[in-house]
């Protein structure tokens, strides 16, 4: 019969591509980690891992058991979380998957507000580049609650924030800045180079898009990974950058402009099945610290 400690050897080998860091991370010798991962193969009646001189891949049969075993996990850490609520404990975890750019801009201050109000709770923040990838990362039982973009199709709770503003970051030399202009019309940019972001992030595509609908394609300058870069690239004058509003740091070097016609991303907290004691809490909070920094809903609705 297959176990919890199983599944959790498993999940690490994984994460950490190889049975000798996973062995230490686990804390356990490497031959009794190959050992619970035999007995597991052995329950699930099939190979789960595809052992090489240089890495450790997953079969098609790991690659089936992996989502399974990490919602397994998670529904256990969430198990714990309950009975910490239940018996008055204030310790635990919180567990919250996200994008890049909302971890730089809407979270830092409901994290703030949290630290203060639950000093005994740790954190655990998981980061991704994409809008999909958190989705994906959600459904596999990564977090215990997610903050970013709509979800395409999701069939558990989602709860809408408020739309996240865009602005036009370009440097304080700059013709537009000179002339004391607070917006732009995108087309007008058509012939600028522009800092862009790297291929994966989902802050690109929002670019891509909003130039496409503006009548062009962006000309690049440079990509980014890093997304808090982008900003700071404009400033120094390698091209207009288009970034969320609060991600820009007070003081900032640049000049900021409104996009015409406005550039909006719909922010939401979602869970897998439901928003656990903990999950709930935080998002009270974090509804209450982002009211004043996202704008309403495009459709015209309340955040709800």
């Amino acid at each position: 019969m297959l176990s919890l400690r199983q599944l959790e050897y498993l999940v690490t080998i994984v994460d950490q591509g190889s049975f000798t860091r996973a062995a230490e991370v686990l804390h356990v010798t490497q031959p009794a980690l190959s050992h619970q991962i035999r007995a597991l193969e052995r329950s699930a009646g099939a190979s789960l891992l595809e052992r090489l001189p240089r890495a450790v891949h997953l079969t098609a049969a790991g690659r089936a058991m992996l989502p399974h075993a990490r919602a397994a996990l998670a529904d256990a850490a969430c198990a714990l979380s309950a009975v910490h609520q239940a018996t008055g404990l204030t310790g635990g975890e919180l567990r919250l998957a996200t994008v890049y750019s909302v971890s730089l801009g809407v979270l830092p201050a409901a994290l703030r507000a949290w630290s203060g109000l639950h000093p005994g709770v740790d954190v655990r923040l998981f980061e991704h580049r994409h809008a999909d990838e958190l989705a994906e990362a959600m459904a596999s039982g990564q977090a215990d609650l997610a903050v970013g973009p709509r979800p395409a199709s999701w069939a558990g709770p989602v709860r809408t924030l408020g739309a996240e503003e865009f602005v036009v970051a370009v440097p304080f030399g700059d013709p537009l800045a000179s002339g004391g202009a607070s917006s732009v019309n995108l087309g007008d940019l058509r012939d600028r180079r522009w800092v862009h972001y790297a291929p994966g992030n989902g802050l690109a595509d929002i670019l891509d898009r909003a130039c496409a609908e503006a009548g062009f394609q962006p000309r690049i300058a440079v990509r980014t990974e890093q997304t808090m870069s982008a900003p700071t690239l404009a400033a120094a004058g390698l091209g207009p950058a288009l970034v969320p509003a609060n991600i820009v740091p007070r003081g900032y070097e640049g000049h900021i402009l409104r996009p015409r016609p406005a550039v909006t991303r719909v922010l939401t907290a979602y869970a897998r099945t439901g928003f656990d004691a903990l999950g709930g809490a935080f998002l009270a909070l974090l509804a209450e610290s982002t009211a004043a920094m996202l704008l309403p809903p495009p459709d015209g609705r309340p955040a709800s």
